[in-house]
Parts: structure tokens; sequence; C-alpha cells
């Protein structure tokens, strides 16, 4: 790849600092459990949990019982994380890290997960990789992506289109949510690789409420809204966001409620 492969990476860590991720992340912690239990997270088993951020899956994983690492790119998130493993007395590992170069050794876990998370690693390649490489023979990966065809997906697509377009060499993150390139991904694993389409309910008080509250908290909104807005780009963005919100909302009393889809692949390796 011939692009600045670091600075995107720099780039990722400024984008989740900004604005308050531990908020957005209460979202979709339902989908850590389903994770979670997917992989069977039990007592005995060593499960690393990479793009951990605020550690949704860490926290539920330990106290199933599991041994649990997790691992992020980005220092201000893994130290939510901290605290909340504190003040919950939890016993979980986090450390800085790479999705796309693990640091540990082959074979190293029984469990690994990724929720909203390694999708958006530049290399997807590379960090599909380094998620087989680290689990042990009979172990299970399980990676939740949102969908191209989703709320989530087509919102990242209608940002996409108000903002300077990315290196053509780097793949759109929601690919990890399409069947046929995630089971690519995971090709050269060994493993048997299932596929299912899943929803988490979002809400709020209204379309307006949503956005004003993605513009506060939601880093890659944060940033759009700061790029834009100086130039006087920013309310078409907005306008093509509210269409698309009109388009998918369920509420019929003045709120918002809408099924955001995902896509959740389980790996299971050969023993």
């Amino acid at each position: 790849m011939s692009v600045d492969v670091e600075a995107i990476k720099q780039g990722h860590r400024a984008m989740w600092t900004a604005g308050d991720y531990p908020t957005i992340a209460k979202r979709i912690e339902s989908v850590a459990g389903v994770l979670v239990e997917r992989v069977g997270a039990t007592g005995g088993v060593d499960l690393l949990d990479v793009a951990t951020g605020t550690g949704n899956v860490a926290m539920l994983a330990a106290g199933a019982g599991a041994s649990v690492t997790g691992l992020d790119l980005t220092p201000a998130l893994l130290e939510v994380a901290r605290r909340r493993a504190a003040e919950a007395g939890a016993q979980i590992e986090l450390i800085e890290g790479d999705a796309e170069q693990l640091p540990f050794p082959d074979g190293s876990f029984d469990r690994v997960t990724s929720c909203f998370g390694v999708m958006f690693a530049p290399r997807q390649e590379v960090a599909a990789r380094e998620l087989v490489r680290v689990a042990r023979p009979g172990a299970r990966i399980a990676v939740a992506a949102w969908t191209p065809e989703g709320f989530v997906g087509r919102s990242f697509r209608v940002s996409a289109g108000h903002l300077p377009p990315p290196p053509p060499e780097l793949k759109p993150p929601v690919l990890w949510g399409q069947e046929d390139h995630v089971r690519a991904l995971f090709a050269n694993s060994g493993g048997e690789v299932t596929c299912e389409r899943r929803t988490v309910r979002f809400e709020g008080a209204s379309i307006a409420a949503w956005l004003d509250e993605d513009e506060k908290l939601l880093g890659p909104a944060v940033m759009a809204k700061a790029a834009l807005e100086p130039q006087g780009l920013y309310e078409p963005l907005r306008e093509d966001m509210v269409s698309l919100y009109e388009e998918v909302n369920e509420a019929d009393d003045g709120g918002f409620r809408t099924e955001a889809e995902y896509l959740l692949t389980l790996v299971q390796l050969p023993a």
C-alpha cells in the first residue's frame, strides 16, 4: 500500500478521541453481549478483544469468567476502559496496540473478538491474518461490522459524499459487513466461517436531537462538521443526513427509532 498507513492511524486516534465516544459506545453494548455469548467466553478461556474501545466486550467477557486482554490504538479510550474495570473490580489486561501488528505470540488466545473495531484497520487482509495468527488451534473468532446496506453503512456513505475522497487503495470499512468479502478475508484460516445479519436498535427523542448528539459526541461527525462548517459546506451534509434518517425512521410520534444492521462473522478454527 502506497498510502501513509501510520498517518491514517494517527487520524483514527484523533477521530475516536474527538467528541465523547464512551457515551456513543453505550449504543452498542447489546452487540458486545452477542459476541461474548457466541464465542463462549467462560471460565478457563483466554480472550482477546481487538479495538476494545471503552471495553464493552472486555467487561462482559470478564464478568462471564474469561481471562481477558483488551487492545486498542487510542490511549484515551483505554483509560476509560481501565476506570470501568476498576470500578467493577474486573481483572482485565488493557494494552495500547495495533490491530495490524498484535503484540502477542502465535496461538495466544482461545477466543478473539472485535466489535465494530477491526473494521477500521486500513489494511484489512493484514488485520484478518493477525486475528487468526494469535488464535490457538480450535479457537473461535467473532467480528461485528456494520453492513454497507444498513443505516450506519448508509450514513457513512452520505458523509463520504461531502468529504475529500480517501486514497483509492483504502477499502471501505463496511466491506467487513459484506459476507463474500469477509469470507475471503478468512479463506486461508482453514476455519469454518459463518455469517449472520443482525440489528441493534437505536432510539432518540427526535431526528434533530439524534443528529445534534452525534455532532457533539460521535468522533467522525464531530470532525466532519469541524472540517466543513468553516467553508459553509456543512448544512448540505446535515440536510442529506436528515433525508436518510427520515427514510429509515420507524417512529410515528416525532421520535427517532431504527434498526441498524450489522454482520456477525464467526470463525471456528480447526483443532
